[in-house]
C-alpha cells in the first residue's frame, strides 16, 4: 500500500532536516570562517535589536500600575535571564509543568499549583476542574457535553465582572446572590459547580456593596461541599497573600504573573487542593482541552518560578522599594501650585502599593483632569497615568472628576522627576 500523502510530507520533512542538519554540521566544522560571519550578524548580537524602535512603537512611562493594556510589569533582571536560558533548550513540556507545580506548591505552602496563562486563564482551568470534580466527566467534555450537568458558579452581584467570560468557556453560567439567605438558598439548589469570589470587590467602605465576606462565604459553600475559588489576580503584594487565602480554606486561588510578582505578563499561578490542581492540569496545555488555546510556553513556566524565587528572596520592605520616596518626588513638584493637594494612599486590597493622589481646582488652574489627561500623552515621553483619574472611588482609590492618580511602582530610574515636571507644567499651563 502506497504511502498516504501526511506520511510521505513527514518522511520527505525528516529525510530534508537530517540532510540539513549534516550540512550545517559540516559548515561549522570547516572552522572559524563561519563562526566569524555569525558573530557579525546584526540580528544574533548577545544584546538584541530594539523591535519597539523598529516596529515603530512608542514606548511610555507607565505611572499608572500592572495594567494588561500597559503590558503590565517589567521582569527583574534575575527572571529575564532566567527566561532567556529557557528559551534555548527544550523540554518535554508536561514534565515541566508537572515538576514547576510540585516546586511552587512547596515554596507557596499549598498542595498544588498550576502555572497557567495569566489570571484569566487560571479562573478558566479553576472552573474546568470543578466541573470535571462535580459531574466526574472528562476534560474533553466542556462545554460541549454540559447540558443537563452542573454547571453553576455562584457570585455576588457585587462581583460581577468581565472576566465571568472565563468561566463561560467551560459552560458553566452564573448564579447571582446578594444576601447571606440567598446564598444558603443558592448553595443548597444542588446544581453549583463552584464559588467565585472577587478579592479587590471586598467592600472597602469606598465602592463596595458587597454584603458577604470571606469567611462567611466559605463556611456556608464548605457546608454544602462545594469548592471556592477566589480572585486574587492583583493582590500581591503583600508578599504573605501567596498563601493567606490558601490559608483561609478557599480551594483555589488565582493570581497573575505580570502584576506584583513580576513574571512574564502572559503567566499565572492557579494554586489550591491537588484534587483541583490535578484535575486543572489535565485541562492545560499541551493536551486538547479548555486551556489549549491558552498556551503556556517554557518561558512562561520558568519565568513564573523565577518570579515567585525572586519574591521569595525580599522582605516587604526591600520589596516596596523605593515607592515613597517616588511619590515624595512628584508631590514635592506640584505642591505650590494654587489649589493642589496631595494625598498618599495604600489601597487596602488590590495593588497593595503607595500611590499619589493629586487634587486640584480646575477653576483655578484652567485646566481640566481629561486636558490634563491628553497633554500628558502627547508629551514625549508618554505618559500615562492610573485610570482611576477623574473617577469616582473604586477599590481603595479614594479619587474624584478632580483627582489625578499616580501609580509610582512601575516607575523605572529617573521617571519620576520626569512626571513631576509634566504634571507641574501641565497644572500652569507651561507644557
Amino acid at each position: 500500500m502506497p504511502a498516504s500523502p501526511e506520511s510521505q510530507a513527514g518522511f520527505f520533512s525528516r529525510r530534508r532536516f537530517f540532510r540539513l542538519t549534516s550540512s550545517l554540521a559540516a559548515t561549522i566544522s570547516a572552522g572559524p570562517a563561519f563562526a566569524s560571519t555569525v558573530a557579525r550578524t546584526p540580528a544574533m548580537q548577545a544584546d538584541g535589536e530594539d523591535y519597539y524602535d523598529k516596529l515603530g512603537v512608542e514606548k511610555i512611562i507607565n505611572a499608572a500600575g500592572t495594567y494588561t493594556f500597559l503590558t503590565a510589569a517589567c521582569m527583574p533582571p534575575v527572571v529575564l535571564a532566567a527566561v532567556q536560558k529557557a528559551a534555548l533548550h527544550p523540554v518535554r513540556l508536561h514534565d515541566l509543568q508537572m515538576k514547576a507545580g510540585e516546586y511552587l506548591a512547596q515554596r507557596l505552602r499549598c498542595e498544588g499549583a498550576v502555572v497557567t496563562s495569566g489570571a484569566s486563564g487560571a479562573i478558566s482551568l479553576a472552573t474546568a476542574a470543578c466541573m470535571q470534580l462535580a459531574n466526574n466527566i472528562g476534560p474533553l467534555a466542556m462545554p460541549q457535553a454540559v447540558d443537563g450537568l452542573k454547571n453553576q458558579v455562584i457570585v455576588q452581584h457585587a462581583h460581577r465582572y468581565d472576566y465571568d467570560h472565563a468561566m463561560f468557556l467551560c459552560g458553566a453560567r452564573v448564579t447571582e446572590v446578594v444576601t447571606l439567605d440567598d446564598y444558603r438558598k443558592a448553595c443548597a439548589a444542588g446544581n453549583a459547580v463552584m464559588t467565585n469570589f472577587f478579592n479587590a470587590a471586598e467592600d472597602d467602605g469606598l465602592s463596595g456593596s458587597a454584603q458577604i465576606g470571606r469567611e462567611d462565604w466559605l463556611r456556608i459553600a464548605h457546608e454544602h461541599n462545594i469548592p471556592c475559588h477566589i480572585d486574587a489576580a492583583a493582590d500581591m503584594p503583600p508578599i504573605e497573600n501567596l498563601w493567606k487565602y490558601t490559608g483561609m480554606g478557599f480551594d483555589l486561588v488565582s493570581f497573575s504573573g505580570g502584576k506584583g510578582i513580576r513574571g512574564p505578563q502572559n503567566a499565572g499561578l492557579l494554586l489550591g487542593k491537588k484534587h483541583l490542581t490535578d484535575l486543572a492540569h489535565q485541562g492545560n496545555n499541551p493536551v486538547d482541552g479548555i486551556a489549549r488555546g491558552m498556551k503556556v510556553a517554557k518561558e512562561q513556566i520558568v519565568g513564573m518560578v523565577a518570579a515567585i524565587d525572586w519574591v521569595l528572596s525580599h522582605t516587604e520592605e526591600s520589596m516596596q522599594g523605593d515607592y515613597q520616596q517616588r511619590a515624595d518626588v512628584i508631590a514635592l513638584a506640584v505642591k505650590d501650585i494654587p489649589s493642589v493637594r496631595t494625598e498618599i494612599v495604600v489601597p487596602k486590597i488590590a495593588n497593595h502599593v503607595p500611590h499619589l493622589l493629586i487634587r486640584f481646582d480646575p477653576a483655578v488652574t484652567g485646566i481640566t483632569t481629561p486636558e490634563i489627561v491628553s497633554a500628558l500623552r502627547a508629551s514625549k515621553p508618554s505618559i500615562e497615568l492610573n485610570p482611576d483619574t477623574g473617577r469616582k472611588p473604586r477599590q481603595g482609590i479614594p479619587s474624584d472628576a478632580n483627582t489625578l492618580v499616580v501609580g509610582v511602582w512601575m516607575l523605572q530610574p529617573g521617571e519620576d522627576v520626569i512626571v513631576g515636571r509634566r504634571i507641574r507644567a501641565a497644572l500652569t499651563h507651561h507644557a
